[in-house]
């Protein structure tokens, strides 16, 4: 059950096998149904989930009861509430499971405990982590700048095998338009022969 997360550790570290086997008899592995919700807003949020395999979304629900997607976590992705689960603060989000899926869930000091087993992996989460800020401040400014089309090629270079894993209102959550919106992006694309590359 922990190839991807195995594959994700030494990928970038120098974890061994025999590291890895240390790491593994610590985490909490689930295989959860689609439909379950794993955190709920106001909930402080106690762990970050890997994904093994599956999909899982984070959304926040306006006054009105609206959904607003602002995350999908596919394969060998990381998700969570950070500010909930650092600062130990009530959620603002909801993450649930959109796919069957096995989840690994990673406890606020797993990086410390890691890292006194793999010091490079210290490095490495530094590097994840300011890749998520980079990716957070490009996916605010397309929410703010960008045309529909624009935030739709940016979301299939970001998830490109999700577009047949998903319901396209959810697509069109995530990039803050609507499915109507979104459905005349395509056409559009499609009329000048695009054809994204999904697997």
């Amino acid at each position: 059950m922990l190839e991807n997360f195995k594959n994700f550790l030494q990928t970038n570290t120098d974890i061994t096998d025999v590291q890895f086997e240390q790491i593994g008899m610590g985490l909490k592995c689930e295989k959860v149904e689609k439909g379950k919700l794993l955190l709920k807003e106001n909930q402080v949020c106690t762990h970050s989930f890997f994904v093994e395999t599956g999909l899982l979304r984070a959304y926040t629900l306006d006054e009105n009861g609206k959904e607003h997607i602002i995350q999908f976590a596919p394969e060998k992705w990381i998700i969570s509430d950070r500010s909930s689960a650092y600062f130990d603060a009530p959620s603002q989000l909801y993450i649930d499971v959109i796919e069957d899926a096995e989840i690994i869930y990673l406890e606020k000091d797993f990086v410390s405990k890691i890292s006194e087993i793999s010091p490079s992996f210290r490095m490495e989460n530094e590097r994840l982590l300011h890749n998520h800020i980079r990716h957070l401040q490009t996916r605010i400014n397309l929410l703010i700048s960008a045309s529909a089309e624009k935030r739709y090629m940016h979301f299939i270079e970001l998830y490109p095998d999700l577009l047949l894993r998903v319901p396209l209102w959810m697509i069109a959550s995530y990039l803050g338009i609507t499915p109507e919106s979104l459905s005349r992006v395509r056409k559009e694309l499609a009329r000048r022969n695009f054809k994204p590359n999904s697997k």
